[in-house]
């Protein structure tokens, strides 16, 4: 049987974006404005569920009009789409409506959609936010003197789906006669999605005026970057970074997104972190045009180093390391910086051939010694590591720096912008340097800033040595900020990219609380992970409810009371129940108690040991009584053969500092307990938990099921997600 949807709302502030999205989504609803004036628009479904806040029902909409792709086509998409919906409401704002306007007319310029290619809900609310304001837009899209790009949008829309001016015509009157009907939806929203959350207002994201980012002499259709991660590590929050911004502006400038592996350092790399780098990337949702290697234009690197030696600007130099440190540092040349080129090219060969001789010595470009900027004082280019590498074996015992070989790739592979962390500023003059020296195209390059998160280490050298050292369990580890670490311990990518997106392509540089990001999870995993029961294992406490059922019976009740699609639980009634000791502790004889999911009872007896502390409880129900004068509402498990043993693991930072200055060394900050292990009983609706759901624990908190049921010996692992707020999500 079909779910049949009512809309209840308002007559004074129709939603007109969840009907115009209903419409267009053509998925049904019967519509009932009789709900009081301020009042949240809200879903009522014909099994007595119910949602409420437009930006609910608009990602309902979304959702539940799949094939359309409302809510966007993955999971970056979607995120993106969030953030429109977080910052539209600035055109209720009187005083911001314009700068509102001014900032899509910009975005208009270039975009068809607010995002991708096809209408969204993110361009419902946009239509439906100028449609309802009434003749303030009425009158500038009829003179058609501003915001040229965002009138062609929205008649283009109008156009495209007639049913839009039929919505306006019913719920604002006459064009333009109408007066504002989204102006009270962001507050409302704010209310309504912590109501959902169980949250506070101040969880939701706050819209920001982010300002549209352009990269310099950007053609539309003729843009190409690349995201160029080192194969020595997996993908972390810092690399995501990189990797969505890169992703962004290929799909902005309608350009080519080329993914290519800086593999010239054979001592750190492997195909294992090939691969993993690769999966991560598609966990982000990133679709790219190409996968290459640095690897693959060793040939021609190898030929343009010969070519610098030939013109006299490169030069071999067998100075020891530390001494050409100082020499750089002090801008003192080198004692052959003006060798021959003969030579230079002999040495060349000893290099090639690793020989005792070529083993000591490296190949520098000849730049400026001189130069205040310090990485303009003759880099290294080449140097000799007979390590055989991941991909082409022993082929070579010399391999070009970062330094050298990035300008070159990125020219030679039609790179248009390269896009760096703002910590490679002072290596831009050398970069284009380089690439002047080898007569090749310039790249432009554009900055952003490097993300840095508090209480983390995104170094690959330090995360290596935790699991080198046995310190995590591997580099999936939920304590680590890599991709797999952070969804494994429970983050939905979608936060994530809404988190990355959120700073946009910023040059400031920013420590970021880890609080945010999990804040922003919550509102995405709270309105739909199903709710389920656990008792701590450790001094659980019997209750006998004397006038309970003496043959046990059950009740299937929602597993979300306001997601129908979580479906349904079995929970099982009977005369004796567990229920966590710290409950028990806090209640006093003859107190009304609200057992959740059932009813009210009066605790009647309370027995303790020698020791004081409370060893059994019983009462008798009273279902009759109202649940708003009990001051507990109480978990509880049955005491049945049939409920499942739990592991709940909770972490904890790797380390006790905020941040770890660069003259700091990380081992002196280690924290030495970043893991807590409780054992619990939960309710036997766990034993179909599936690896990866996501949960509720009533009163505990949000969890992942990182090892679903097997055996009754066997418990559930658990991972605790943080929410945001809470320091410690076990009781």
């Amino acid at each position: 049987m079909k779910m049949e949807i009512k809309l209840l709302f308002a007559a004074d502030t129709p939603p007109l974006s969840v009907i115009a999205a209903a419409k267009i989504g053509g998925v049904p609803l019967s519509v009932d404005p009789s709900l009081p004036s301020g009042s949240v628009p809200s879903f009522v479904f014909s099994n007595g569920l119910k949602v409420r806040g437009t930006y609910v029902l608009l990602r309902y909409i979304g959702r539940a009009a799949s094939k359309l792709n409302l809510y966007g086509k993955d999971p970056f998409e979607a995120g993106q789409i969030d953030m429109w919906l977080d910052y539209l409401p600035i055109l209720d704002k009187g005083s911001e409506f314009e700068a509102g306007c001014s900032y899509l007319d910009t975005y208009f310029l270039t975009n068809t959609f607010l995002i991708g290619n096809d209408v969204s809900i993110a361009d419902i609310f946009l239509w439906s936010a100028l449609a309802g304001a009434g003749l303030r837009w009425e009158s500038l899209r009829k003179s058609n003197k501003k915001y040229r790009n965002l009138i062609r949008w929205y008649n283009c829309l109008s156009s495209e789906y007639s049913t839009l001016d039929d919505i306006l015509g019913q719920y604002v009157g006459r064009r333009g006669g109408g007066k504002p009907v989204t102006g009270k939806i962001k507050n409302q929203d704010s209310r309504s999605e912590s109501k959902v959350s169980g949250g506070d207002a101040n969880d939701t994201v706050k819209a920001s005026s982010r300002p549209e980012v352009q990269l310099p002499d950007a053609e539309v259709g003729k843009v190409c970057l690349r995201f160029a991660p080192e194969p020595s590590g997996y993908l972390h929050i810092g690399h995501s970074k990189a990797a969505l911004l890169n992703k962004y502006f290929a799909e902005k400038y309608k350009g080519r997104l080329i993914v290519r592996f800086d593999d010239t350092n054979p001592a750190k790399e492997s195909n294992e972190f090939v691969e993993n780098l690769l999966k991560d990337i598609e966990t982000l949702g990133i679709a790219y045009d190409a996968v290459t290697y640095t690897s693959d234009y060793f040939p021609q690197l190898m030929e343009m180093a010969e070519n610098l030696i030939r013109q006299g600007k490169a030069y071999v130099d067998d100075t020891p390391r530390e001494q050409m440190q100082e020499e750089r540092m002090h801008g003192i040349e080198s004692k052959c910086r003006n060798s021959s080129v003969e030579k230079n090219l002999e040495l060349w060969r000893e290099m090639i051939a690793a020989s005792e001789r070529g083993l000591r010595c490296c190949l520098r470009g000849k730049l400026d010694m001189q130069d205040p900027n310090k990485s303009l004082r003759d880099p290294v280019y080449y140097r000799c590591n007979p390590m055989p590498h991941h991909r082409i074996g022993s082929k070579y015992k010399l391999y070009p720096t970062y330094d050298f070989a990035c300008p070159f790739v990125d020219s030679v592979e039609g790179i248009t912008h390269a896009l760096r962390s703002s910590e490679y500023h002072d290596r831009n003059a050398q970069y284009h340097r380089i690439q002047q020296d080898m007569g090749l195209r310039k790249v432009h390059i554009y900055e952003f800033s490097r993300l840095n998160m508090v209480y983390t280490l995104l170094s690959k050298r330090k995360l290596l040595w935790f699991v080198q050292n046995g310190k995590v369990d591997g580099w999936d580890d939920p304590r680590f900020p890599t991709v797999q670490g952070i969804v494994r311990r429970g983050l939905k990518i979608e936060a994530l990219i809404q988190f990355i997106l959120e700073q946009g392509a910023s040059k400031n540089l920013n420590l970021m609380e880890w609080d945010k990001l999990w804040s922003i999870n919550k509102r995405i995993i709270d309105p739909v992970c199903p709710r389920h029961t656990a008792v701590i294992e450790e001094r659980r406490v019997l209750v006998t409810l004397t006038d309970g059922p003496e043959k046990p019976y059950t009740h299937i009740i929602p597993r979300h009371k306001k997601y129908e699609g979580a479906g349904g639980k079995c929970t099982t009634y009977t005369k004796n129940i567990w229920i966590d000791y710290v409950d028990a502790e806090a209640i006093a004889a003859n107190e009304e108690v609200t057992l959740m999911d059932w009813g009210n009872a009066i605790i009647k007896e309370i027995k303790k040991d020698d020791a004081g502390n409370v060893t059994q409880l019983s009462g008798v129900l009273n279902l009759e009584g109202s649940v708003k004068t009990t001051k507990l509402k109480l978990t509880w498990l049955p005491d049945t053969d049939d409920l499942v043993k739990l592991q709940l693991l909770e972490f904890d930072y790797l380390i006790t500092k905020k941040k770890v200055e660069e003259d700091e060394d990380f081992l002196d900050v280690l924290k030495p307990v970043t893991k807590k292990e409780t054992l619990a009983i939960g309710d036997a609706n766990m034993r179909n938990l599936k690896h990866g759901e996501i949960i509720q624990l009533e009163r505990k908190g949000y969890f992942r099921c990182d090892v679903p049921f097997v055996r009754r010996t066997k418990p559930i692992i658990l991972f605790a997600i943080p929410d945001g707020r809470q320091q410690s999500v076990l009781r």
